[in-house]
């Protein structure tokens, strides 16, 4: 009982939510937001990205650990990071890794090629400008490692984007990730998400809060799957639940 009056007061809330943002999608609608706001938000991510690279700086450092383990026959590690935005994730690979960055918005340009230049360690080998959805200008089986972190949320389809992440890994190879996802259906933190999605997705580049990112690793064919759930701080804000971890090929 309690769970379907909560849902019916966050589909109340939302429709407020909604209306808070109408401007947005009217803009979205005439053609004027997405324009706008990818031009923006990358300052926006730039800004924010480094303090959420200070909370979860540990549980990064122990999930690029065992990156080493995964490279070729060359001993070369060749890493495709999907999404790569400002390039928050350079600092956590190893010296030497061979390094190809994909994101759908070309405006985020100038911040990754300040952190390659902080980040030296690293070698570039192409910057691609593409969706995960559709990496066609990767080959198959090319890559010895994928990375996504806080990209799953915003993708149009998580679905495509890990058969393209199956599609560019060699046989062995190893999809990396950190994403923040929906949390028990039960409690509040949930019943926030639902409320605020509609300001979440038209601010935070079509990041949802309640996207179910765990059930599609879980149906995708990887041989092996490692997972776990964390809170990330402040635990009392929607974006706070996460799962964090590694998939074989």
């Amino acid at each position: 009982m309690r769970s379907s009056a909560q849902m019916v007061l966050a589909s109340l809330l939302q429709s407020c939510v909604w209306l808070l943002v109408l401007p947005a999608h009217v803009f979205t609608y005439l053609g004027l937001w997405d324009s706008f706001y990818k031009k923006v938000f990358p300052y926006i991510m730039a800004k924010m990205a480094p303090a959420y690279n200070h909370k979860v700086c540990k549980q990064k450092q122990a999930l690029f650990s065992n990156l080493r383990t995964f490279a070729g026959p060359s001993g070369q590690l060749t890493l495709l990071e999907i999404g790569t935005g400002t390039g928050t994730n350079f600092q956590f690979y190893p010296p030497g890794c061979r390094l190809t960055c994909t994101d759908p918005n070309p405006n985020f340009s100038k911040f990754l090629l300040k952190s390659l230049s902080e980040n030296q360690h690293l070698k570039l080998e192409r910057s691609v400008i593409a969706s995960g959805e559709d990496l066609h200008q990767i080959p198959d089986g090319s890559m010895d490692v994928v990375v996504s972190t806080l990209v799953l949320c915003s993708v149009g389809s998580v679905q495509k984007v890990l058969a393209e992440v199956l599609r560019v890994l060699r046989q062995g190879g190893a999809f990396y990730f950190l994403e923040h996802v929906a949390a028990d259906h039960s409690s509040w933190t949930y019943f926030w998400q639902k409320v605020f999605d509609p300001l979440w997705k038209c601010f935070g580049d079509g990041c949802s809060l309640s996207r179910e990112t765990q059930k599609e690793l879980e149906k995708t064919n990887f041989s092996e799957l490692n997972l776990k759930h964390i809170s990330v701080t402040p635990h009392w804000i929607p974006s706070s639940p996460h799962i964090i971890g590694y998939a074989v090929k």
